[in-house]
This record gives structure tokens, sequence and C-alpha cells, in this order.
């Protein structure tokens, strides 16, 4: 630190100096003009005694600019740097380095009046040098005071922004003595997680799984197989055991057992008693034969199948001079080729029409041979003949419909429609589908409706 008071090497008595006035005072840009009055006083003008600053004022006044830069430069700016990042702290230390000599301006300032009082000294010609001197002294003691006070201040500061520095410093460190350990303990975690998982995988062991599955429905498939064949060797059995019987049987059954077919009974030899003669009743009975129901109507010698006799054995029981004759099917009837999907195509529809003619009404030929329509939807039926509707009916629990059971060459295209007590038809259709699609279409719709329909006294 550079001393303020100057060194004084002349020695002047005491005795010589004349006093010289403490108060002196300076304007703020320049010095002031003396004169001297009488018995060598020094005399101040009086217009610049009015502008000029005292050394104290002027002390005060730096020393109030000092303490609001001190003020700017609060230690908790420099905190809240600090605490946004790292390299800011660093760079907050230079910057409090920088402001530390920026509170020196005071000494430059101090310096530059200690340079005017020296000027001023050599102009009074060691007159006045002692009193000048003196007040030097006051000024430079003062400013002393100021300096080190500001650095005082500024050093106080730089500490604790290196504390600061320091306090990041060692959480930094200790965050990167963490850090490792938990990125070492995530990495160990993982992997025991993928041992676990594959430890997992040996046990199920996919492909002995996937081994079984195929092996399984390999099983499936051959047991499907063998339960086919079965059902086969079963019908060839049952088949052989009924033409056994029927080679000692009188009659026999003529024409394919299949839906859209006409079997008709005939005799084997000319012993045989005529069927003229004879009662018939027809039958449809289980595969086992457990289960045996007769056919409502069916007392001819022909019959045709519907499709109510699907997967069942037909059975007719003749009967002559009290001698009861029994003729069966060598199997069950089969459905038509075809048939199953034609009849899902028409259920994709809301109705479905089929061009039919009125054989009989009530029983009784009819005699017209028009063509009408026939609508079946899924919640009535409809007969009409263009704008003239004959009957139209939902589906109730009187409503009947069952094919023909009579021994017509037309019998496996018709079929039997009760709309209600009293009003019954005869319909036949163009083809033996369409009249075994459309009693297929009809039960299903009234089944929906919760309806069973069927053909008289039929057991569903």
């Amino acid at each position: 630190m550079t001393k303020i008071s100057p060194e004084i090497e002349e020695d002047v008595q005491a005795e010589s100096l004349l006093s010289v006035s403490a108060d002196v005072s300076f304007s703020s840009n320049c010095f002031p003009k003396y004169k001297l009055g009488p018995e060598n006083q020094i005399v101040e003008e009086s217009k610049e005694d009015s502008k000029g600053l005292s050394l104290k004022e002027v002390v005060e006044k730096e020393t109030v600019q000092l303490s609001e830069q001190h003020k700017r430069l609060s230690v908790r700016d420099l905190a809240s740097k600090f605490d946004k990042n790292l390299t800011a702290a660093a760079k907050l230390a230079d910057e409090a380095k920088l402001r530390d000599v920026a509170s020196l301006e005071g000494h430059v300032l101090l310096k530059k009046l200690r340079d005017a009082l020296e000027a001023l000294r050599g102009r009074m010609a060691g007159r006045t040098k002692e009193d000048v001197e003196k007040a030097i002294s006051l000024a430079s003691e003062d400013a002393k005071k100021l300096v080190n006070q500001e650095k005082s201040f500024a050093c106080a500061e730089i500490e604790s922004a290196r504390a600061v520095v320091q306090r990041f410093g060692e959480a930094l460190e200790e965050e990167e003595k963490n850090s490792p350990k938990s990125k070492t303990q995530d990495v160990e975690r993982l992997v025991d997680e993928i041992q676990e998982a594959r430890r997992i995988k040996r046990l199920h062991q996919p492909s002995k799984v996937m081994d079984m599955e195929h092996e399984l429905l390999a099983l499936r498939t051959q047991i499907r197989e063998k339960s086919v064949l079965s059902l086969k060797i079963q019908k060839e059995l049952a088949m052989n055991k009924r033409a056994e019987e029927n080679k000692s049987c009188l009659y026999v059954f003529d024409g394919s057992e299949a839906l859209g077919s006409h079997l008709r009974i005939r005799p084997r030899s000319d012993t045989a008693p005529s069927l003229s003669k004879c009662s018939i009743q027809w039958y449809r009975v289980s595969l086992d034969g457990s289960q045996k129901e007769i056919i409502s109507g069916a007392s001819k010698l022909a019959y045709a199948p519907e499709p109510l006799d699907v997967g069942r054995v037909l059975q007719a029981d003749i009967l002559s001079n009290g001698q009861k004759i029994t003729v069966t099917s060598a199997g069950p009837i089969e459905s038509a080729a075809g048939l199953g999907s034609y009849v899902e195509t028409l259920l994709r529809k809301s109705s479905s029409e089929f061009n039919v003619v009125i054989s009989q009404m009530n029983g009784q030929d009819y005699s017209s041979h028009s063509n009408h329509c026939f609508n079946v939807g899924k919640l009535r039926i409809k007969l009409c003949r263009g704008w003239i509707t004959k009957s139209r009916e939902i589906y109730h629990t009187s409503m009947q419909l069952c094919g023909v059971r009579g021994d017509g060459n037309a019998a496996a295209k018709s079929l039997f429609w009760q709309a209600r007590k009293g009003l019954s038809y005869v319909l036949t259709f163009e083809s033996e589908k369409e009249r075994n699609a459309a009693i297929m279409i009809a039960r299903k719709h009234a089944l929906d409706c919760n309806i069973m329909l069927a053909g008289p006294d039929d057991r569903v």
C-alpha cells in the first residue's frame, strides 16, 4: 500500500514557521486561488469559498460512492450465480478479483490529492509547509481508514465466494463419486434381471413346448380321423346288418337315401303280397335305434325325405294279413350337395322369395296353376300373386311346415304349409333344392322367434 503522507526532508524550526489554517478547502475541479493578507496569512477568496468542498466532504462523498458500489457487489448475488453453475462460480471469483481492483479507485483519487497537496507545498516556499503537512496527514489518515475498510470488505467477499466455490466443488466431487456407484448398481441390477430372464426361459424351454403342441395337434388330427373312420365302419356294419336283414325281407327301398330323392317300396319277388292290399307307415329312427318317431301322414308307397330326416334312418312297416314286415334304409339320410352354402347365402338376406305353384288348398286340388311368390321372412311368411296377397302370417304355435308326405311324382319338390287352423296349402317349387332350402330357412327364423316349426305330430 502506498503511503499517502509525504516525507519532508528539510528541517525547519517551529519558531520560524507561521501558523497555517487547517480549514483549507478546495474546489471540485481545480485548486483555489490564495492571496496573502496582513501578517502573511493566507486569505481565500469569498467566491471560491462558496463553491469549493472541504477535504472531509470529499472523503465522505467518496465513502458514499464506495458504499454504494459495495452494495451492488453483494455476496448474495455472487451466491446465486454460483448456484447456477460451477463454471459460473469460477467466473464469479474472477469478477470478485476485478471488483477488488475497482474498489481501489479511491486510492487513485487520494494519490491525485496527495500530488496536488505536494505541488501546493512547493508553491508556498516552505513558509506554510507544516500546516499543509498536518492537513495532508489528516487526509491521509482518513484515506487509510477508508481504503483499509474497503479492502477488508473486498477480502470478506472474496473469502465468501471462495467458500461457496469450495462448497460447490465438494458437492460436485461427492456427486461424481456417487454417480459411478449408482451406474454400477443399475448395470448390476440389469445383468441380474437378464440372467433371471434367461433362467426362466431355459426352464420353460419354448422349443419343447412347441414340439408338444405339434404332437398334440397331430394326435387330435389322428383322433379325428379315427373317429370318422370308426363312424364309417359302424355305418358300414349297420348297413351290412340291414342288408342281411333285408335279404330275407320281401320288400326293399328304391331311390337314393338323401335329400332331394324319392324313396319307394318295391317287392323283391313275385311271391310277395301285393302292396295295394297292405297298410304302410313310415318312421324315422335314430342311428342306435333307441328312438323311433312316426311320420304322421306318411302312409303311402313313396316318401320324399325332408331336412328333419337328415342323419336318421328311415323305416317302413308293412302290415299284410296280420303279418308285419319292416323295411329299413341302408344308412342315415344324407344332405344334398351344396345345400348348406345355399342356405347360408339366403340367410344373409332379410327375406327369401321362391316361385311356387299351389297344388292343393285345404286338402282340395287347386284349379289354377299360375305362379305365386312364397316369401319367407324373419318374422312372417307371405304367399302372394303380384299385388294380391293370398296369405300373410307371422310365426305362431299353430303354424306347420314340412315336406309333402305323399307318393306323387312331385313330392320331392313340394311342401305342406298350414298358415293357421283351417287354412293349409301344398306348394310345389321349381326344384328340390329350393323346397328343402325354404323349409330350413323358415324353421331357422321361427326358432329365432321361439317357435318350433315342423309337420303334424312331429316331435322336435
